[in-house]
């Protein structure tokens, strides 16, 4: 039960994280609909997720990991579709980071969706290692 509610507040965490930061991720209907997606997204990550990874192992050894981050996008693509969360296309407005320098560009669903399911999965990856 202990490791249930860790997993919920780390989905959590995760997805208020990823919605404040990207915004062409959002959701509807306030801190209710945000606690129901993320028990939606912890349901995912345990029953979906391991099943997409078996079945696209092959892929995955092929391209050496590479191709996790589909399994991701479908996850993320699965909670939009069973929740009040929604990816819109945005205008990501460009960054300088120092010696790095990203322009400007309009990013479709698709992308949101990859750098949402990115962020994510950082963001939930830092909080087991802090964890654990």
């Amino acid at each position: 039960m202990k490791t249930l509610l860790r997993y919920f507040l780390i989905n959590l965490t995760s997805l208020v994280v990823a919605t404040q930061l990207i915004p062409g991720l959002s959701y509807t209907g306030g801190i209710k609909s945000l606690i129901i997606g993320a028990f939606f997204f912890m349901l995912i990550n345990f029953i979906l997720v391991p099943l997409l990874k078996i079945l696209f192992l092959p892929l995955n050894l092929l391209t050496v990991g590479l191709f996790s981050w589909v399994v991701n996008v479908l996850a993320l693509y699965v909670l939009t579709t069973i929740s009040s969360f929604v990816l819109l296309p945005y205008r990501f407005p460009g960054a300088n980071l120092w010696v790095l320098s990203i322009p400007a560009m309009d990013l479709t669903t698709f992308w949101v969706a990859v750098a949402a399911s990115v962020l994510i999965g950082i963001i939930a990856h830092f909080l087991q290692w802090l964890v654990h």
